[in-house]
């Protein structure tokens, strides 16, 4: 099987995730297509099979199979409703480990969920890494997004830095940015967010943001009134988390978030590599 089709099967079934209710689940008739059952019938053998599979090891099937519509186009700008399951990721599991694996897919999605099951402690890890990297990337953003906004209302890059950094003061009990870097041992000349736990760094990100809707809505322009709004939203927040008995000044240093996306993408990649080598044994 070759590698850019592996590939392939994995990003379509990352990317065919949703969520339902809360909770990470995938379309079973997205699951037929993908696992490569033409009919639906045939296909809700498989999935007969998973949900006994399921019930013989003490799960509750309710919380994994949850039967549910959902409309499809037809000729003409017409719809229909189908029947169709939401399926958490242990069903999908499931229904490849009692689908054909003389289908490649099937076979792919076997080999892919069996790595995961064994290395199930790695799996909530990367977890909790994605977590991380997305709201380092989503801070990025909010952040950029506050000094385009406030570039057209008078304040230049020089005085956006200063905002930040009285945001920073607001947020951190007093502590300035530079007492926060030297704290954490953050290395000369990066940000301080890339050593930020994932909560500090959502909490900066939430500030950012509301920075940035109030500045639309209060019509605010110049350092003075915008450098205000962003410390009293900083200053909210703060007194949010101490409410909840966190004190962001105190909490431990997370890891380098560079060095956890190069991780991230190892893993992938080792993932893909043993999921090859895993399909041409079993040839």
């Amino acid at each position: 099987m070759k590698k850019e089709f592996i590939q392939q099967l994995f990003e379509k079934f990352e990317e065919a995730c949703y969520v339902y209710e809360g909770l990470e689940c995938w379309s079973a008739r997205e699951l037929q297509e993908m696992f490569n059952y033409t009919d639906w019938r045939n296909f809700q053998k498989v999935i007969e099979k998973a949900i006994k599979s399921c019930e013989s090891v003490g799960e509750t099937v309710p919380d994994h199979f949850v039967d549910v519509n959902k409309m499809i186009k037809l000729a003409k700008g017409a719809e229909r409703e189908i029947q169709d399951i939401a399926l958490t990721r242990y069903a999908c599991y499931l229904i490849a480990q009692n689908g054909d694996p003389s289908k490649a897919e099937v076979a792919f999605a076997q080999t892919y969920f069996a790595v995961q099951t064994r290395k199930q402690e790695l799996i909530e890890q990367r977890l909790l890494d994605v977590a991380r990297v997305s709201a380092r990337n989503k801070l990025s953003k909010s952040e950029k997004k506050l000094s385009g906004l406030i570039y057209e209302r008078g304040v230049d890059e020089r005085s956006f830095a200063i905002i930040r950094s009285k945001g920073d003061h607001a947020l951190f009990g007093g502590r300035t940015t530079q007492f926060m870097k030297n704290r954490l041992m953050v290395p000369s000349g990066r940000p301080l967010a890339d050593f930020l736990p994932t909560l500090t760094i959502k909490a900066k990100d939430f500030a950012t943001e509301l920075t940035s809707h109030n500045v639309v809505e209060k019509n605010l322009n110049g350092d003075t009134s915008i450098t205000k709004e962003h410390v009293d939203n900083n200053l909210a927040v703060r007194k949010m988390l101490l409410e909840r008995g966190v004190k962001p000044e105190e909490l431990p240093p997370a890891e380098d978030v560079k060095k956890v996306e190069r991780r991230l993408v190892s893993d992938e990649k080792k993932i893909l590599r043993e999921a090859q080598k895993e399909l041409k044994r079993k040839k």
